[in-house]
């Protein structure tokens, strides 16, 4: 049992790592070039016998080559070429180190798909040239190039600019051979008609209504003469150029509202390097609300919504029909901006039952308006379960910023059916009307009763006096010689 534990336990598990390390390693043993020593992430090849002639692949189809970020090659005088397809299978490819090697020719294209390059080391090479057009659609923060017999010509006064630009210490140890094949400092390097171009942007206002067209134009200069061309970017709205030498024109119809603050350049390039003139697009149109929801809790309920529009809308909320007007309890926040477009919420703070009903919102400026509705129900009535109630008030408590003559009564309550606290109270009111009249039918009916047997005990009270009359004549003594009934 405990031989059990021991090799299913932690060392089981070690066991298990070790082995998938071994199994990674002579994964990418197979797929490494020969000369060359892989990891899973880096190949170095350093060794100059046998060494190697072309720029070192993995197997084709190879899932490594995309976790490979660090290439370095030394020593390697048979090496002199790096075609366009040699490096495109490293994509995630950072730092490529060629050193004490025989390079000489860099293809233009060669780095095309290698974004993530961030250094780059050819120091004692075979170079003579290169081409910016190599590296400008990377962000280079390293690039050395010391040690490599330039040929001093325009095409490496590029080579120069960058230097300066970035001030690095390595400028002074760049040297380019003459036409004497003499060693002249690249700092100190000038040819004649080898600068820098230029760029001019004529453009007029920028601000533009939404559907309406514009045209830009631009001119450049330098010497080598420069290619000129549009950079628009993402640019959403249909848009055309035209060029000529050092004219061009763009045109831009029916423009768009996304393309609100885009900026357009106009880069002028040659061997030397590039300069751009940029302007900035404003569009204008009416206010969009693209996003309105139900109340969400958080710290406070939020009704979110989403505003699109140019210039900035103005927001006004509506309670049931009426003028919503906010306070330090209810009041609208607007917590991201983005150019044109306003992430907010109108903000409550502990609603209560008082506050469920519609809620409106309207955008607006000068070029339009818009408006979106959505029912809120934030809690239940008092003594009644919570859900939806129908029939929501109309008014909302002081302490939130709208009193009742603030709203007003702008509910159609025809078919409102009447709570059960009121239809109980009519209830009883009927009830105590109904008690009411029984009981003075009763003391009316008792009063009558009553006078009547008072009426008939009267009369009871002469006729019953037995010594001094009767009422019966047989009952009566009679007198001698009278005829009379005494009384």
């Amino acid at each position: 049992m405990s031989s059990w534990i021991r090799w299913h336990g932690p060392a089981m598990a070690r066991l298990w790592g070790f082995c998938w390390l071994v199994v990674g390693f002579w994964r990418a043993a197979l797929a490494c070039p020969t000369s060359c020593k892989c990891s899973a992430s880096r190949i170095w090849c350093s060794d100059p016998s046998p060494g190697i002639v072309a720029f070192p692949r993995l197997e084709p189809n190879s899932a490594d080559s995309e976790n490979i970020t660090e290439i370095f090659i030394a020593n390697q005088k048979r090496l002199e070429i790096i075609n366009e397809d040699d490096v495109e299978a490293y994509v995630g490819l950072r730092n490529l180190t060629i050193v004490d090697s025989g390079l000489k020719f860099v293809a233009h294209k060669a780095f095309l798909k290698n974004s993530n390059l961030q250094h780059i080391n050819f120091t004692r090479n075979k170079l003579t040239s290169l081409s910016r057009k190599h590296f400008r659609h990377l962000d280079l923060s390293e690039l050395i190039l010391v040690g490599n017999p330039f040929t001093c010509s325009c095409d490496v006064m590029w080579i120069k600019t960058l230097q300066e630009a970035k001030s690095s210490p390595d400028t002074e140890d760049l040297y380019c051979l003459n036409e004497s094949s003499k060693n002249i400092p690249l700092a100190n390097l000038q040819i004649p008609n080898c600068g820098l171009p230029s760029a001019n942007l004529a453009a007029p206002n920028l601000t533009v209504e939404e559907g309406k067209s514009i045209t830009l134009s631009c001119s450049v200069a330098g010497d080598p003469v420069p290619n000129m061309y549009w950079d628009v970017g993402n640019l959403v709205s249909k848009h055309m150029n035209e060029t000529s030498h050092t004219q061009g024109s763009l045109r831009i119809t029916n423009i768009s509202s996304d393309d609100s603050g885009k900026q357009i350049s106009c880069v002028a390039e040659n061997l030397v390097g590039e300069d751009q003139d940029s302007v900035n697009l404003t569009v204008h149109f009416a206010p969009t609300i693209t996003f309105l929801e139900s109340p969400t809790s958080d710290h406070h309920w939020c009704i979110p919504f989403t505003v699109k529009g140019n210039p900035k809308p103005a927001l006004q909320w509506f309670y049931n029909g009426a003028i919503l007007n906010e306070s330090k309890y209810i009041c609208t926040k607007i917590h991201v901006t983005n150019h044109t477009e306003y992430h907010g919420c109108l903000q409550l703070d502990n609603p209560t039952h008082m506050n469920n009903g519609d809620y409106t919102l309207i955008a607006k400026n000068e070029y339009g308006k818009d408006e979106k509705q959505i029912s809120a129900h934030f809690m239940g009535w008092p003594g009644i379960d919570d859900g939806a109630n129908p029939n929501y008030p109309d008014v909302i408590y002081e302490d939130y910023g709208t009193a009742a003559n603030d709203v007003g009564d702008t509910t159609n309550r025809s078919n409102e059916i009447p709570s059960t606290d009121v239809t109980d109270k009519t209830g009883r009111e009927h009830l105590s009307v109904y008690a009411v009249v029984v009981i003075a039918s009763v003391v009316g009916f008792c009063l009558l009763v009553m006078l009547f047997l008072l009426k008939l005990a009267r009369h009871s009270k002469f006729g019953m006096k037995g010594k001094k009359g009767c009422v019966y004549l047989d009952s009566c003594p009679r007198r001698q010689n009278q005829g009379l009934i005494m009384i």
